[in-house]
């Protein structure tokens, strides 16, 4: 059975209202988070003036692994993402381990935003930090997302969509108003220092973090109009806006500040030399509206998953109602917004943020591996996409994400090989307590 019958034979009650701006706004959503508003600082103090170069690479790194699953995403038109490409490859239990994994970044990363979301705004509202009102803002930002998504996937895409446009404003200032002091000292000289492969490693760990959140953008493919060409289509032009507009702000950092290695706050201080006080309030009401529209994205995406799981049998089928009238997964969108709202409220998770990027890796890698046996189930359907040049493109991809997880630290490993050990015994569980679900 074909990945796009699957779709039609399973009936899939969600609605296809998603268009390719849908789509291109969750790709930049998942991408543009907090991160690129600290990276800048890390980046020049391991590669100095080559630091916009980093950035560079990892767009490079990552259109060869889009390219990957720009195929792959051609195949399938029913909900599910990387959950619903490892599982018609390599089976159920790979397709769990996969959805369990990004769920569990996806909610923890959730939480770990809605902290600093509530953080910046102490900035306006001292109280915001602690106590009492904390919780309330907790609460209240979670239960007006989940409540925006539940009652239907147009308004929840014009929440994302409207915070994707105004997060880049800041940003873009940023860039406009720094180009005037760009010079050659800002660019690589004939003697300038080329850094080591441990820094450029390292570099590259870093600021992959700015880039990751895209993969989020091919889960909801069941409510996409026409997903074989809107999720390619997406990812190509997400990718593209957003790697022209890091590179462009790496640069006029290094060019506004020339001690930017040494910032904690790298484009607050940017925008204070470039407008004075009111240029650090713009960032913080930037980083307020860039972190908003990423959780916002994040709260349509992330109970996708734990909705297709339910589908295929793999978590109770309760997981998988989907509201009568609006058609959408109502409870799966208020099991992910009670999770987040214990794990932003008892904790920030900040243990996780490496595990967070090497599972993204790992799930990576395991789509592309995947792609043999889907090219050769699906390879020859109507619509579908091939990646050109063979499989250089497929081989590069994997080869350069294990150049990725050579830097990644053992005790994250540890913790990611745990955490799926754990996930290895609910998959038993259930299949204990189910015994009789269909098989894949």
């Amino acid at each position: 059975m074909s990945a796009n019958g699957n779709n039609a034979n399973n009936g899939e009650p969600l609605v296809r209202q998603m268009t390719v701006w849908g789509v291109w706004a969750l790709v930049v959503n998942g991408m543009i988070g907090a991160g690129i508003f600290a990276v800048p600082a890390g980046a020049a103090a391991l590669t100095g003036v080559y630091s916009p170069l980093v950035f560079l690479a990892c767009a490079a790194l990552l259109g060869l692994i889009m390219v990957c699953f720009a195929e792959i995403s051609s195949y399938f038109r029913h909900t599910g993402g990387p959950v619903a490409y490892v599982g018609e490859a390599f089976g159920r239990f790979a397709g769990f381990q996969t959805g369990l994994a990004v769920y569990a970044t996806r909610v923890t990363a959730f939480a770990a935003n809605i902290n600093l979301l509530v953080a910046s705004l102490a900035f306006f509202w001292v109280d915001a930090a602690e106590g009492p009102v904390r919780i309330a803002l907790i609460a209240a930002i979670i239960g007006g997302l989940a409540f925006i998504n539940i009652i239907g996937v147009k308004r929840a895409m014009q929440a994302v969509s409207l915070l994707t446009i105004l997060k880049f404003l800041p940003l873009i200032a940023l860039v406009l108003f720094g180009l005037a002091w760009l010079s050659p000292e800002a660019l690589p000289g004939p003697g300038a220092p080329l850094p080591g492969a441990g820094e450029w490693g390292a570099a590259m760990l870093l600021v992959i973090y700015a880039f990751v959140g895209w993969e989020s953008a091919l889960v909801p493919a069941g409510e996409a109009r026409n997903p074989q060409r809107d999720m390619r289509a997406g990812l190509f032009w997400g990718l593209g806006v957003v790697t022209v507009l890091y590179v462009a702000i790496q640069m006029v950092s290094m060019a506004v500040l020339p001690d930017l290695a040494e910032s904690e706050r790298a484009l607050v201080d940017v925008a204070a030399v470039l407008f004075g006080p009111a240029g650090a309030l713009l960032l913080t009401v930037g980083v307020i509206v860039s972190v908003g529209g990423n959780i916002a994205g994040t709260v349509f995406t992330a109970p996708r998953l734990t909705y297709a799981m339910a589908r295929e049998d793999s978590l109770p089928a309760w997981f998988a109602f989907v509201h009568p009238r609006h058609k959408t997964p109502m409870v799966s969108i208020l099991v992910f917004a009670a999770l987040g709202f214990a794990l932003a409220l008892y904790g920030s998770f900040f243990w996780l943020a490496a595990m967070s990027a090497f599972v993204r890796v790992l799930v990576y890698m395991a789509c592309i591996l995947a792609m043999p046996r889907l090219r050769k189930r699906f390879g020859g359907e109507a619509g579908s996409f091939r990646a050109p040049l063979g499989w250089t493109v497929p081989v590069l991809a994997v080869g350069g994400s294990l150049v990725l997880l050579s830097n990644v630290p053992l005790n994250s490993m540890l913790i990611t090989a745990g955490f799926l050990a754990f996930g290895a015994v609910l998959y038993w569980l259930m299949r204990r307590v189910r015994p009789g679900a269909r098989q894949m």
